[in-house]
């Protein structure tokens, strides 16, 4: 990566910047304070700062918190594969043991989320809570989308236009990345995002390899589920998760449906909470951090978090 590249990446902050090698891949990581291990897993079409409140306000609350950029984004490697789930929970589960920790409290937005059930199964050592954001259990998410087709289908929509080969990350790039933009703007609530982050974000997505990587997340999901590797993974995860979980949601989310997201607690055994968050849209932790980490917070304080 180029110095230019890694000058958009390493944003500075009261945190600090490292790279760590996990399964043969190097990740980005952003590290504050000190605690127990929360490891943030952000979305699609970001990167790392994604989280950069809750890289403040978590450490103050006496956590260790590191969000990374994931396999293909900002400043981690771009491999030509390995972009399914499976194969991203196990970064991540890497992740944990590299930084140290038997197992952390994971959390994912959008596709970070997504990932996050996958550890949930794939790796329940690993996972000691869960805390997933705009993210329905991958299972629901398929019920969602087929059984909806006027509602989360059409908001799906973008996942089935990145199928096609090459246009869509010549798409996603032109004209500044203005398409990253304009989605960030259509998925979130009013007021929202602001203009350093949209700069930001836009410019992440530009880095050599991001657009192809993110999209190829995205081919995966889609393109996997008549193949034996998809129909592995849709049987495995009918496992009921085990770790303590949280869902947080936007109440005027248009990217997933809170009535998408809704249900998944069927897939949970343990305590199990589901909140909406008003206001916000796809992206509640920036949208509405106050709200967001008063949530979060108050059910990592919770010894028993059942409601």
């Amino acid at each position: 990566m180029s110095g230019h590249d890694r000058a958009l990446v390493e944003v500075d902050g009261p945190w600090t910047h490292r790279q760590i090698s996990a399964g043969g891949t190097r990740f980005h990581v952003v590290e504050a304070g000190e605690g127990p291990l929360v490891l943030l897993l952000h979305g699609f079409p970001e990167f790392w700062w994604s989280w950069h409140n809750q890289l403040v306000s978590l450490p103050a609350a006496g956590y260790r918190v590191v969000a990374v950029d994931l396999r293909g984004y900002g400043g981690s490697d771009k491999p030509p594969r390995g972009y399914d789930l499976v194969t991203l929970a196990g970064d991540a589960a890497g992740l944990v043991r590299a930084l140290g920790e038997a197992n952390a409290i994971v959390v994912g937005h959008d596709w970070g989320g997504l990932l996050a059930w996958t550890m949930g199964v794939y790796h329940q050592k690993v996972v000691q809570r869960l805390a997933v954001v705009s993210a329905p259990h991958p299972l629901r998410l398929r019920q969602a989308v087929a059984g909806d087709p006027r509602g989360q289908g059409w908001a799906t929509r973008h996942t089935f236009g990145f199928q096609l080969p090459l246009w869509p990350e010549r798409r996603l790039v032109r004209d500044d990345a203005a398409l990253v933009g304009k989605l960030l703007h259509e998925w979130s609530g009013p007021g929202w995002p602001d203009e350093r982050t949209e700069r930001l974000v836009r410019k992440a997505v530009q880095i050599p390899g991001a657009a192809h990587s993110a999209l190829e997340y995205h081919r995966w999901l889609i393109r996997s589920q008549a193949r034996p590797d998809g129909i592995r993974y849709a049987h495995r995860m009918r496992a009921p998760i085990q770790a303590p979980t949280l869902q947080l949601h936007g109440a005027v989310d248009t990217c997933t449906l809170p009535a998408s997201a809704q249900g998944s607690g069927r897939y949970v055994r343990a305590p199990y909470r589901w909140k909406l968050i008003d206001g916000a849209g796809h992206f509640p932790h920036q949208e509405r951090p106050g709200a967001f980490d008063e949530q979060f917070l108050g059910w990592l304080s919770d010894p028993e978090p059942e409601h």
